[in-house]
């Protein structure tokens, strides 16, 4: 049996969002009382936070404490919140603002991970750091690029959300010195690096699984998937796409020893199944399919046996995909105040939709009988920062009764509780 696991023993409520798509990296919350019918009742604005700079970091909340990273006047830097009122308890540069390239925008990418009283992220530069996360004190750091010889396919900044499992910080800077490294998360001293998966590293952040006790981390890579060893950083298993190109974005899922991986750019989805053969992980492809789905960077959610998320091929359609057999169960393309490509978030029985373009959002039902929706909702306001696309790449986040959505400097609160 493979199952996901907690990903620290960190003393955190079911409520909270500690890390990049939620506790086992899957982009689902469960919560009780909450608003997910926009058409009787769209959830009223709590606050507005105007100072949350440049980038596409997501937020994560533990307990009272929204944590995220920006850019601005020159310096990347990392900043906590208070979840309630959305005034600033501590703000902390980091260095050298990261510059995005062909203007796609400046600034971090990766959420930040809570751990206890630690905090990981990493900059668009490449840069690792472990913070406190009473006040922002620097614990260590670490320079992926410049110490591990690190390299991002396309260069458009490493987005990497840092992956914490026990005493273990794991990140994948990339390139041929070892693609990925395990740090000791209190001291940073490296544990192991992977030297046998030398490629460029793509924007996906790793998961945990646990293949009849063989624990690995599962990520994806300029050329493909792998899974590495837990314990050494022994590449157990990998599979080449050749159809990988220009970026590599969306987090790997895995259920009942299926590992389901999914990219844009004409790339489709892939399933692997892994099997455990005389201490050995064996990998073998159960499907590939470049047109069911195609997901560039909005993810994709498993919920009971069924993938959701939006497809680019084959015409640029919100899906819903049998997990087991790869096949499409219904497509829905909306014409009238559409919702389009965007990123997707399951809470409880529902999915809210966030499109890139406009910063609508909506909720449907997470159901494989078709789409059928519980209303919209636009955002108070727009950014003022400019980019080639001016797009929405952070992800939804949803804690403690409360939906986070973000336009870079604008960061936004919503009240989705007590209905």
């Amino acid at each position: 049996m493979v199952s996901l696991l907690v990903i620290s023993s960190m003393n955190l409520s079911a409520q909270d969002w500690s890390q990049w798509r939620g506790p086992n990296r899957e982009g689902v919350f469960k919560g009780a009382n909450l608003n997910l019918d926009w058409q009787t009742k769209k959830p009223p604005l709590l606050w507005t936070f105007r100072q949350a700079g440049a980038g596409y970091s997501a937020p994560t909340i533990a307990g009272p404490t929204l944590y995220c990273q920006g850019g601005a006047d020159g310096n990347d830097f990392a900043f906590a919140l208070d979840t309630q009122t959305g005034q600033i308890k501590w703000k902390q540069n980091l260095g050298k603002l990261h510059e995005g390239i062909q203007n796609r925008g400046d600034g971090p990418r990766g959420s930040v991970t809570v751990d206890n009283d630690k905090l990981f992220l990493i900059r668009g530069g490449g840069q690792l750091h472990c913070l406190s996360a009473v006040d922002g004190k620097m614990l260590w750091e670490k320079d992926l690029v410049n110490d591990f010889g690190g390299k991002v396919m396309g260069g458009w900044g490493f987005s990497e959300s840092p992956l914490v499992d026990g005493d273990l910080v794991i990140c994948t800077p990339g390139g041929n010195q070892g693609a990925m490294v395990a740090f000791n998360k209190n001291s940073g001293k490296v544990e192991w690096v992977c030297k046998e998966l030398t490629e460029d590293t793509g924007y996906s952040s790793a998961i945990i699984a646990d293949v009849d006790g063989l624990r690995q981390y599962i990520q994806q890579t300029s050329k493909g998937v792998s899974g590495v060893a837990a314990k050494d950083g022994k590449l157990l298993w990998k599979i080449n796409n050749p159809l990988y190109r220009t970026a590599v974005i969306p987090t790997p899922i895995i259920n009942q020893q299926v590992v389901y991986v999914t990219n844009g750019y004409s790339s489709g989805c892939m399933s692997i199944r892994l099997t455990k053969k005389d201490n050995a992980i064996h990998a073998d492809t159960v499907y590939t399919n470049i047109r069911n789905i195609s997901n560039q960077h909005g993810g994709v959610v498993l919920m009971n046996g069924f993938l959701y998320g939006h497809s680019d091929r084959p015409s640029s359609s919100w899906v819903c995909q049998n997990f087991t057999t790869g096949e499409i169960v219904w497509a829905h393309k909306d014409t009238a105040f559409a919702i389009g490509k965007g990123s997707i978030l399951a809470v409880n029985d529902r999915f809210i939709l966030f499109d890139m373009q406009t910063g609508r959002s909506a909720v449907i039902s997470a159901s494989p009988e078709g789409w059928k929706e519980f209303g919209k909702m636009e955002l108070p306001e727009r950014t003022t920062i400019t980019t080639q696309d001016n797009c929405l790449w952070t992800h939804p986040v949803v804690a403690n009764d409360k939906l986070y959505l973000r336009d870079h400097d604008l960061l936004f609160c919503f009240d989705i509780g007590n209905f």
